[in-house]
C-alpha cells in the first residue's frame, strides 16, 4: 500500500532526474552514477522506480539486476540481467558468456578473473548499445565480489551512454563489509556521482501520508506524531501499519501493541537476523533463502519472535524492532 508516492523525497527525486538529463545531454565526461543508501524499508527501490518513470527522454534500455537470495555466485548482477535474454548476437565468446550467465552447462575450464571482468564489461557495452540506458543495481551490499568489481569498473568505464543507479544498505549490513565499503567509496568518488542517503520520514511526512490515506482526518499532525513514534518513520512499516489497521478506526494506528520493552527481551543471533528480514518485508520463503535455512525453521523463529515480543503479527514484530536501541 503506497498512499502517497515519494513523500519526503522530492529533493532526491529531482536530483536523480537531473542527473539523467545531464547524462543524456552529454554534460558528463563519463557514465553518470547515482548511489542510494539506507536501511531496509526506507524506500530506495520505490525512489528508483519513480525516478525512472519520470526520465525524459525515456531510456532506450533498462538493465536491472540484484544478488541471488541464496548462495551468491560470481557475476550475480550480470547473470540476472542476462536471464531470459537472447544473447546469441552479443560479441562475446559463448563459453565466456556461459560463465557470466551462470549457465550450469558452462565449460569446466574458465577464464582468468581479469579476462572474465573484461568480457563482463564488453557484454554490458553491447547490451547498452547507443543508449541512452539505465543500469540499476539493487542491494549492492548483498552482491558477490565479482559483481562488485564489475560495478566499480562500469562506473569508471569511458564511453558508455548510461546512468548507473545503485541501491545499498550501509556497508556494516553486508557480509563482505570491507569490499562493499570500498565499492561504495569508489562509486561515490566518481567524477559524475550523486550520493544520497535515505533516512526515515519525519513526523510531517508521516502526517502527510495519513492525511492522504484518510481524507478529512482531524488533527493529522497529532496522529502523525504518534504514528511516527510507533513506526520510526519507516515508509515500509507505515504502509504495512495502514494495511493491517484498515477498517479498525484511527485509534488502531497509534495504539502501541502490548509487549515487553526492547531491553527486556533476549533474542538469539538467528532471531535477530530473522527480525531484520521481517523489517525488510521478506516472506518466509525469502527469509529461508537469504539465511540458508529451511522454511520450517523460519516459521519456528517467527513464532518465537512473536511470543518474545508480545506481537500478534509480523508487522507488529517489525514495529517493535524499530524501537530497539
Amino acid at each position: 500500500m503506497n498512499p502517497v508516492p515519494m513523500v519526503g523525497r522530492a529533493d532526491e527525486l529531482r536530483e536523480i532526474v537531473g542527473q539523467w538529463r545531464r547524462a543524456v545531454s552529454g554534460d558528463l565526461s563519463g557514465i553518470g552514477v547515482v548511489v542510494l543508501t539506507g536501511r531496509p524499508g526506507v524506500g530506495k527501490s520505490r525512489l528508483v522506480a519513480t525516478a525512472v518513470e519520470a526520465f525524459d527522454p525515456r531510456p532506450a534500455t533498462v538493465l536491472t539486476g540484484t544478488a541471488r537470495l541464496h548462495s551468491p555466485a560470481p557475476y550475480d548482477w550480470l547473470a540476472a540481467v542476462l536471464s531470459g535474454r537472447d544473447t546469441r548476437t552479443l560479441p562475446v565468446p559463448a563459453d565466456g558468456l556461459a560463465w557470466l550467465a551462470q549457465d550450469p552447462q558452462a565449460p569446466i575450464e574458465r577464464y582468468a578473473p581479469d579476462a572474465l571482468l573484461r568480457l563482463a564489461v564488453r557484454t554490458v557495452r553491447a547490451l547498452v548499445g547507443e543508449g541512452p540506458a539505465v543500469l540499476i543495481v539493487e542491494d549492492l551490499h548483498a552482491l558477490d565480489p565479482a559483481s562488485l568489481s564489475l560495478i566499480a569498473e562500469l562506473a569508471a568505464a569511458p564511453g558508455i551512454p548510461a546512468l548507473l543507479i545503485v541501491t545499498s544498505q550501509p556497508a556494516e549490513a553486508a557480509v563482505a563489509r570491507h569490499l562493499v565499503a570500498r565499492t561504495l567509496a569508489r562509486l561515490s568518488g566518481a567524477p559524475n556521482a550523486v550520493r544520497q542517503h535515505l533516512g526515515p520520514l519525519g513526523p510531517e511526512g508521516v502526517a502527510e501520508i495519513l492525511a492522504a490515506a484518510h481524507p478529512g482526518l482531524p488533527d493529522a499532525e497529532r496522529l502523525g506524531l504518534a504514528v511516527w513514534r510507533r513506526t520510526g518513520g519507516n515508509p515500509y512499516l507505515l504502509s504495512e501499519l495502514l494495511a493491517t489497521t484498515a477498517g479498525r478506526g484511527l485509534a488502531a494506528l497509534a495504539a502501541e501493541p502490548a509487549g515487553p520493552e526492547a531491553d527486556e527481551v533476549e533474542l538469539t543471533a538467528r532471531e535477530l537476523q530473522v527480525l531484520e528480514c521481517l523489517v525488510a518485508g521478506m516472506s518466509n520463503k525469502q527469509v529461508a533463502k537469504s539465511l540458508d535455512i529451511s522454511i520450517r525453521t523460519v516459521a519456528v523463529h517467527v513464532s518465537n519472535l512473536l511470543r518474545k515480543t508480545g506481537s500478534s503479527s509480523r508487522t507488529e514484530a517489525a514495529l517493535w524492532a524499530v524501537k530497539r536501541p
